[in-house]
C-alpha cells in the first residue's frame, strides 16, 4: 500500500506515455509518482491517505506532464520586463514608438539610458526601421537603445553610439553590419550580435541581487503557463557567463525559480584560452549541479550559423522574395565551423546550433556529419535550433544523422503572412517549420517560444503546430500540421528526451518525478482551434504546488 503525500483524483490524466494511456487518478510519494490508476479514485487498499496527505479533487479537469520549453531566453526576458514596449500592437507607426520613448525619457534623469524592445518594422505603417536621428529628437538628453522583436538587430541613438565608440569609420564584420543612410552615414541600425555588442558592453550593469529578483518575476510567468523544465538558450549572450550562471544558480537555490533549469553555454566561452576552454561537458555540468543543489544542469554548447529572416540576415539558398540581391550570410567559414564543432563533439558537449535559413541548416548538417564521421557517438542528440526553412532533403539528412530539431513554430502565427508576402514568397512560406516532415522521418523534435521573441506559452505553440493559422486567420502550409497528441508530446516527453531526462520526466508514469500541469480542459477532446485558450489552473513540481491560478 502506498502512503501518499499527494493524491490527485477524479480527473482526466493524459499520461503521454508510449501507449498514450488515459487515467483518472495519481498518487505521489517523496516527489515521485507512486501510482497511476485508470479509475477516478484508486482501487480500495491501494493508497493510504493520512492527515498529512494532500488530496486534490480535479473535478473533471485535466492533468498532464509539466511542459518543457527547450529554447527561450528567460534571463534576457527578465532583463527587459521594465523596458519600453515598442511592439505592434499597440504602436501602429513610428511616431507612436517615438512618443513612448519620449514619455520614458521625461521620467528618466538626463544622461541615464532609455531602453526599449519589441519594435517590428514590417508591422509599422512606414515599413522601415527607426533611425538614430529620430531617437535623438525623442530623447535628446539620453542614450537610447531599442531592440527589434527578432532579437537580431537594434537601433541606437547618437549618444549611445558615441558611448559605445561606434563612429563613421566603423567597418562591417562577417557576423554584424552597421546600417547606413542614403548618404553613407550611420543610421543607428545595428544588425546582429557583433554590431550590437559595443553598445551592450556600455549599458549599465545591474547587481546580481536585482537580476535574481527579476529572474524570479519572469519564472512566475513561466510557471503560470505550466512549465516545469526550462532551457535558457544562450548563457553568455549578455556578455558575462559566470555572472549569468551565478544568477541562475542563486535563483534556483533560493527557490525564486523552482523550475528545473538547463543552460546552453555560448560556444565562444568554450574556445581555447577562454573561460571554459579546458572544460569537458561533464566538468561543466558537474559544477552547475553542485553549485545549484542539483536544480541547474548543462544543456550543451550554443552556436549561431545565421541570423533572422525578418532582418534579412538568415542564410538562404535562394534570394529573399523582396530583395533578389540578398541571400543572407553564414556566420562561420565552413572549415572553421567544422573544426569547432568537432572540438566540442570530442569534449562530450551536445551542440545546439541556430539555423533559420536553409543554407545555414545545410551548413550545420555538414558540420555535424563531419564530426560524426570522424568520431561516431551514439545518443549525441546534437540539435538544430528553429529549423525554419528546412527542405525535405534537410529533414531526411537530419534523420540519418540522428540530429534533433527544436522548431520555432510560433513563426507561423506571428510572421507567416509577411514570410509569404515579403521575405520568402508563397512556396517557401508554406513550408516553414515542417513538422509533418519531422514526424514522417522520425526525428526527435520539440517546439519552443524563443521568449521574449514571442510570449511564453506552450499551449499556444501546441495550437500553432496543430492549426498553422496566421495572425490574419489564414492557414499556412496545411500539409505540415500535426495532431494534438504529437504536439503535446513535443513539449513534454520529447522535450525530456532532448534534455537526456526521459527516464525521469516528460510523462506520467510510476517512478518519474511528480511534475504536472492542471488544465481546465482536455486539449485532445476540444475543437483544436481553442487549444490556445485553455487555462492552466496549477503547476506542480516534485509534488508541490508552485503555481495556483487566482
Amino acid at each position: 500500500m502506498i502512503t501518499a503525500d499527494l493524491l490527485i483524483k477524479n480527473g482526466i490524466v493524459l499520461t503521454l506515455d508510449a501507449q498514450n494511456t488515459r487515467a483518472g487518478s495519481v498518487a505521489v510519494k517523496d516527489g515521485q509518482i507512486a501510482g497511476v490508476w485508470s479509475q477516478a479514485n484508486p482501487p480500495e487498499g491501494e493508497v493510504q491517505v493520512t492527515v498529512q496527505t494532500k488530496v486534490v479533487d480535479l473535478k473533471g479537469e485535466t492533468l498532464i506532464p509539466g511542459f518543457i520549453d527547450t529554447h527561450n531566453h528567460i534571463l534576457g526576458y527578465a532583463q527587459i520586463m521594465d523596458f519600453v514596449y515598442c511592439g505592434t500592437p499597440p504602436n501602429k507607426q513610428i511616431d507612436d514608438v517615438l512618443q513612448a520613448i519620449h514619455a520614458k525619457a521625461e521620467k528618466t534623469p538626463a544622461g541615464e539610458w532609455v531602453k526599449g524592445y519589441g519594435y517590428d518594422d514590417t508591422l509599422l505603417a512606414e515599413k522601415r526601421h527607426l533611425t538614430r536621428k529620430e531617437l535623438d529628437k525623442a530623447a535628446p538628453d539620453h542614450p537610447v537603445f531599442v531592440t527589434h522583436v527578432s532579437g537580431h538587430l537594434a537601433v541606437a541613438n547618437s549618444a549611445a553610439l558615441e558611448l559605445a565608440g561606434i563612429d563613421e569609420g566603423v567597418s562591417d564584420v562577417q557576423q554584424g553590419q552597421f546600417g547606413r543612410d542614403d548618404d553613407g552615414r550611420l543610421n543607428g541600425v545595428l544588425y546582429e550580435k557583433m554590431a550590437m555588442a559595443p553598445v551592450a558592453q556600455v549599458l549599465p550593469k545591474q547587481s546580481e541581487e536585482d537580476m535574481v529578483e527579476q529572474l524570479g518575476r519572469a519564472a512566475q510567468e513561466y510557471l503560470a503557463q505550466g512549465i516545469t523544465m526550462n532551457t535558457d538558450a544562450a548563457v553568455g549572450m549578455l556578455g558575462k557567463p559566470d555572472r549569468e550562471m551565478r544568477v541562475h544558480m542563486e535563483a534556483a537555490k533560493q527557490g525564486v525559480n523552482p523550475m528545473r533549469t538547463q543552460l546552453m553555454m555560448m560556444h565562444n566561452f568554450l574556445q581555447e584560452n577562454e573561460r571554459f576552454g579546458d572544460y569537458t561537458k561533464d566538468k561543466l555540468d558537474q559544477e552547475l549541479r553542485e553549485q545549484s543543489d542539483g536544480r541547474v544542469r548543462l544543456d550543451g554548447a550554443k552556436m549561431f550559423q545565421d541570423g533572422s529572416i525578418q532582418a534579412l540576415t538568415a542564410a538562404l539558398r535562394e534570394p529573399y522574395h523582396n530583395d533578389a540581391a540578398v541571400t543572407g550570410n553564414l556566420f562561420h567559414d565552413q572549415q572553421d565551423f567544422n573544426e569547432e564543432i568537432i572540438d566540442l563533439h570530442k569534449r562530450g558537449f551536445r551542440i545546439a546550433i541556430h539555423g533559420n535559413g536553409d543554407r545555414a541548416i545545410g551548413s550545420i548538417i555538414e558540420g555535424y556529419a563531419h564530426a560524426l564521421e570522424a568520431e561516431p557517438r551514439a545518443e549525441h542528440r546534437h540539435r538544430i535550433e528553429h529549423v525554419q526553412t528546412a527542405t525535405p532533403e534537410d529533414i531526411k539528412r537530419m534523420a540519418e544523422l540522428d540530429v534533433a530539431g527544436s522548431f520555432f513554430i510560433n513563426h507561423v502565427y506571428y510572421w507567416g503572412e509577411r514570410h509569404r508576402e515579403l521575405f520568402l514568397g508563397t512556396e517557401r512560406a508554406e513550408r516553414i517549420s515542417p513538422l509533418a516532415d519531422a514526424v514522417k522521418d522520425n526525428i526527435l523534435f520539440t517546439l519552443h517560444s524563443d521568449c521574449p521573441v514571442t510570449p511564453i506559452s506552450p499551449l499556444f505553440s501546441v495550437w500553432a503546430a496543430v492549426n498553422r493559422v496566421t495572425s490574419e486567420g489564414n492557414v499556412l502550409g496545411a500539409d505540415q500540421r500535426i495532431d494534438v497528441t504529437t504536439a503535446l508530446k513535443s513539449m513534454t516527453i520529447y522535450g525530456a528526451a532532448l534534455n537526456f531526462d526521459e527516464e525521469n520526466s516528460g510523462s506520467i508514469e510510476v517512478g518519474k518525478r511528480a511534475d504536472f500541469a492542471v488544465l481546465d480542459e482536455d486539449p485532445t477532446m476540444i475543437n483544436p482551434s481553442r487549444i490556445k485558450d485553455i487555462s492552466v489552473q496549477a503547476t506542480i513540481i516534485d509534488g508541490e504546488t508552485v503555481y495556483q491560478k487566482g
